[in-house]
């Protein structure tokens, strides 16, 4: 299993207190369908702000509900050496959420009739064993259903990596490294979370578009959905920009946290690591429910349940505030079934720093984004709290 998790689950002045920072907003519009718990002051206010006074929560979130923000606040630092503060503005790593990026430009394909979902990728990209070429498909690349693993694993790639330091070298490096891996099962015989298919779909884009991934991802995605602050950003960018949040990792024998952004790769790829403000995650979201990335039909196809995964235990739980959830795969993205609403999403994240999640509920019309910089482990339980109090909201 890759170190990147991928699991279901803006405004006001800022004020400092204990060290921390606290972007202040409210709810636009008085809702009854809006739950006191995710309303400012409520349980989920409360419990990230006494996450962010104990030193576990630094990174920014934002709900929002028919379109209207309800609750937004950032914590902690973006750059501790130069104190700089999360704001609601930071652009934060985005770990594979990415990836909902790369499943909607290849779906652009699809629907432009450039690529088809049951076609082999050697059809399409160059270079990989027969066994590869003939018999992967994209739909098994989209559903982590290919064989293909996590390149971070190959031997020699991080070594090679570091030395990389121009777009083309990381991507096209890091297609040669997966180019000479095996396959761990015959294609759609098994399910493997892969990084690798998503450097792969990243490749195609690359190759059918004629364009670089990068350059694609900022017409298709970014520029449509007007995610202004979204990027593919570099090492020396991150590096010297105060907008973006660097990436904190816990020492365990000092306790201390200490700074990752000189570690980082060059710049990020299809499989992960772009850059985005809570903001922009939202205006993503809403441009892709409201048809503006791709076509109904193809938002449809993108956002519709292909693979079972996880979840779904047969018998009700006895804490009604663990509902039952069923799982499955879309292209894409991770969509379940929690109680009695339908949930599209995704979430990344890594123990060297950034932890992120974006869920859609598109019957009771939340969108929720949590991007943070360091301590992983937090933003599961921010999700219970969110998701709780949307499914008891009546």
């Amino acid at each position: 299993m890759a170190s990147r998790r991928t699991v279901l689950g803006l405004a006001g002045a800022a004020t400092v207190a204990a060290g921390i920072t606290v972007a202040s907003s409210g709810i636009a519009e008085a809702d009854s369908k809006v739950p006191d718990g995710l309303k400012p002051g409520g349980e989920l206010d409360r419990y990230v702000k006494k996450l962010a006074a104990e030193g576990k929560f630094s990174g920014a979130f934002l709900l929002t509900h028919k379109r209207r923000k309800v609750l937004s606040r950032a914590y902690g630092m973006a750059d501790a050496k130069a104190g700089v503060r999360n704001e609601t503005d930071t652009r934060f790593k985005l770990a594979s959420v990415t990836k909902m990026f790369t499943a909607v430009a290849i779906n652009k394909l699809v629907q432009d009739d450039k690529v088809r979902y049951a076609e082999p990728i050697g059809k399409y990209i160059d270079g990989f064993s027969d066994e590869v070429a003939e018999k992967v498909t994209i739909h098994h690349l989209l559903l982590h259903t290919s064989g293909l693993g996590d390149f971070h694993d190959l031997p020699g790639y991080e070594e090679a990596s570091r030395k990389w330091d121009t777009p083309d070298e990381v991507m096209n490096g890091t297609l040669d490294f997966i180019r000479e891996d095996k396959l761990r099962f015959p294609p759609g015989a098994g399910w493997q979370y892969s990084n690798a298919a998503y450097c792969v779909l990243g490749g195609i884009i690359a190759a059918v578009s004629k364009q670089s991934y990068f350059d694609y991802v900022r017409d298709n995605v970014f520029e449509p959905a007007r995610m202004r602050a979204s990027d593919f950003y570099t090492r020396p960018q991150w590096q010297k920009d105060p907008k973006l949040a660097h990436p904190y990792f816990k020492d365990d024998e000092t306790g201390e946290w200490v700074d990752r952004v000189d570690e980082q790769a060059y710049i990020g790829l299809p499989a992960g690591n772009s850059f985005a403000t809570v903001g922009d995650m939202n205006r993503f979201a809403n441009a892709l429910l409201d048809a503006e990335l791709l076509s109904r039909q193809f938002t449809h196809i993108m956002l519709t349940p292909k693979l079972p995964v996880g979840g779904g235990g047969k018998e009700p739980p006895p804490d009604p505030d663990k509902p039952r959830m069923t799982g499955f795969l879309g292209y894409g993205t991770f969509s379940s079934l929690i109680g009695d609403q339908r949930v599209h999403g995704f979430s990344g994240g890594s123990q060297a720093g950034p932890s992120t999640s974006i869920d859609i509920y598109p019957d009771s019309d939340w969108v929720t984004v949590i991007l943070t910089n360091r301590d992983p482990s937090t933003v599961p339980e921010v999700n219970k709290i969110i998701t709780k109090h949307i499914l008891g909201a009546k």
